[in-house]
């Protein structure tokens, strides 16, 4: 089943390492400690285990909490290149579906383009 990701949406990546035991509540307390930030803005917040062959998905939808999992069989999912003393990584919908599929960032060659700036209303 593939999944899609709106661009409209905005995706922060937990940058440590997640107990993929953890069920709702507990990425809703991830959340809020290390993102500043509610589940029910709507956002997705992805966490990914040690080893990096597990994922999780945590997203409000309306009515209730969503958690996408999936474990690799072989392979390891790339954490983006950031500060080690940042706890939230902000990824593009398209940066997402790159580290789903296998994709190694760093070998991304985007060329130059007009990006417009978003200002954030919260």
């Amino acid at each position: 089943m593939q999944i899609t990701f709106p661009a409209t949406t905005r995706y922060h990546l937990y940058a440590g390492a997640t107990d993929m035991r953890k069920g709702y509540n507990s990425l809703c307390g991830l959340v809020q400690m290390h993102f500043h930030s509610t589940v029910l803005s709507g956002d997705v917040f992805i966490f990914i285990n040690r080893p990096r062959n597990r994922i999780k998905l945590l997203q409000w939808q309306h009515d209730g909490y969503a958690i996408y999992q999936k474990r690799l069989e072989r392979g390891t999912y790339e954490v983006p290149v950031h500060n080690s003393q940042t706890t939230a990584i902000n990824l593009s919908a398209q940066q997402l579906q790159f580290i789903l599929e296998g994709i190694m960032l760093s070998s991304i060659k985007k060329r130059k383009r007009y990006e417009h700036a978003i200002v954030d209303k919260s």
